[in-house]
Parts: C-alpha cells; structure tokens; sequence
C-alpha cells in the first residue's frame, strides 16, 4: 500500500474501489466501495462491520449501512472526528472517488436477534448499523420504533431515508428537543422488545444503566469507542498454550496479544482496543478478565473465548487454543 502505483495497479481481490464519496451531513460522508473488477462481495447480516485500511496504512472499523441485497456495493458511514487517531480526517480530507482500500471482513459483533418487536436508539453516527437492522425488521414484518438523536438536524444523516418509515422514527435534535427522553422509552423491560442501541459512550452509559436491572439479553449495545475497565489483577499470569506447547508469562505492561506475537504466535489483529472481534481466541481454562466492549452478559460468564488485545486474566493462568 505504501508502494508508488497507481489505484489500478493496487487492485486486489482484498480490495475495494471507492466508487461514490458523498457528504450525508455537517461532518458526514458516505463512501460507495465496490470491487474493482465488479465481483461480487462477501454476504453480510445487519450490524456487521469492515476494517477498511486507507491508502496511508492507518486501518479502522466501520458499520456497513447500505443495502445487503445488493451483492455488488457496500456503503459505510464516517463521521469526522477531531480527537480521533486520524482515519476519519484522512477518509473526509484525503480519500477520493477511484482510489483503493484494503479490506477485511464482513464481521458481526452486533447481530440482530429474531424479536417480534424492536426498540432502535441512535445517536449520531450510531444510525449507521441500525439502518440495515431496521429494514430487516421491515422484511419480517416485526413491529419497531426508532428514537434517533444528534445534535442538530443539519448532523443526523441519513434523515432522508428515515423519514419513509414515517412515525415508527423519531427524530430528536438536541438543539431542538434536549437530551433523549431514555425513561419514557425504556420504561419497563418487555419480554417480546429487544432493544439494541449504538452511539456515543455517554449515550450508551445512560442506556446501559437505565437497563441495569433488565433480564439479560434484552439490551444490546455497540460502541465505537472503548470502555474503559480496572484490571481484576494488577500482577503477571501466565499463558498455556496448548496446540503450541508453549508457556508464556505476561506482565502488566503488555497484553497478551503483544506477548502472543513476540514469542512467534501471530493472531490477526485490526483495531486492538476490544472493538472489532478480529483477534478472538478460544480459552480452554482460567478465568477470562473481559476488558472488550464486544461480549454480551451471556457471553462473558461463558468464559469460553477472549479478544487478548485488552482481556488479560483473572486467575493465574489461562490455557488458549493456539
């Protein structure tokens, strides 16, 4: 990627070409990625993402948005962020219409479970994985309501779109209506609803606690930044790892997946902050310290699997299926 050649020269079978660059709103763009050759693209579920690495090296996660029916063209939404690490500035200021980016995936963190009924609740460019679970939800006839919320109208995109599912959406600017009135949509937990919600952390926050009481299973959330959380040991522990026959020990300032890859054990890795899913691996014993922001309830008592860019361990030793 970083050679001197032209976007047609770089066009892989990993790759797709940005076929469309549009601004959906204030500090908003739309990308169009198509394969270069026209070929068709990787099936995907409503909530799944790509890592979409940019001409400059620099890799990043985005929610795909667009119509997964349509096997030749994914679309994915990027906010501008000032105090972000520099992906979405380069996409906005850099990227152009005809260039190439690698790719990987689709993945899903963020499935959306069958449910006779759906409380949606968006914040800002929270809409985009949200989008196509709303239309699937539309496919299978299941009842839903949308409460989307950003700080201005001119900021929310995509409220073209939304404004065809007439009052199942509701539309509440912050500059207009306030904060999003959680208490009168989440009033009590309902066993039919199942309420999935993306957004900024704050938003996210309130919602999951708001929601702390609810049976598990009813509330999903997924957050494009991670949450912070206290290590359940400060010390060293050590790391079997079964199919490779070695033992390794990992101090507090490294994670496990920088320990796994200096001792020669390289797992595919892509955002390294507990968000992407890429460097999941299977525990075969110990006691997992999830630390992602991936894992559902369930999951995580489950202790079967942890993503060792953050997770570390809450036990002296952790045996993995590596």
């Amino acid at each position: 990627m970083t050679m001197d050649t032209s976007p047609a020269d770089r066009a892989t079978a990993d790759e797709l070409r940005v076929a469309d660059k549009t601004e959906v709103a204030d500090g908003v763009v739309t990308l169009t990625l198509r394969h270069p050759r026209g070929e068709r693209l990787p099936d995907w579920t409503p909530g799944s993402h790509v890592d979409l690495t940019l001409p400059c090296g620099l890799t990043r996660q985005y929610s795909l948005c667009g119509n997964r029916w349509d096997a030749r063209t994914y679309r994915v939404g990027v906010l501008r962020e000032p105090d972000s690490r520099g992906g979405s500035t380069r996409i906005h200021d850099e990227l152009s219409a005809g260039e190439t980016v690698a790719f990987g995936g689709p993945r899903n963190n963020f499935t959306l479970a069958p449910s006779p009924r759906y409380v949606f609740i968006a914040g800002g460019i929270g809409i985009t994985p949200l989008l196509p679970m709303i239309h699937q939800a539309e496919l299978v006839g299941a009842d839903w309501q949308l409460l989307y919320g950003g700080r201005s109208r001119a900021s929310m995109a995509f409220l073209d779109e939304l404004r065809t599912y007439g009052r199942r959406v509701t539309v509440a600017p912050e500059d207009e209506r306030g904060p999003l009135d959680l208490p009168a949509w989440l009033s009590a937990p309902r066993a039919d609803t199942k309420v999935y919600c993306c957004g900024p952390a704050p938003l996210l926050d309130a919602v999951d606690q708001h929601c702390a009481d609810w049976p598990t299973g009813l509330l999903r959330t997924e957050r494009f930044v991670a949450r912070d959380r206290t290590p359940a040991r400060s010390g060293a522990f050590d790391v079997e790892l079964r199919r490779s026959g070695l033992s390794l020990t990992v101090t507090p300032e490294r994670s496990v997946l920088r320990a796994l890859n200096d001792a020669g054990v390289h797992v595919l890795s892509s955002c390294r902050q507990g968000l992407c899913g890429t460097c999941e691996v299977t525990v075969l014993a110990g006691e997992p310290d999830h630390r992602d922001s991936i894992l559902d309830d369930d999951e995580r008592a489950r202790g079967n699997c942890m993503f060792p860019c953050v997770s570390r361990s809450g036990t002296d030793s952790l045996a993995l299926d590596l």
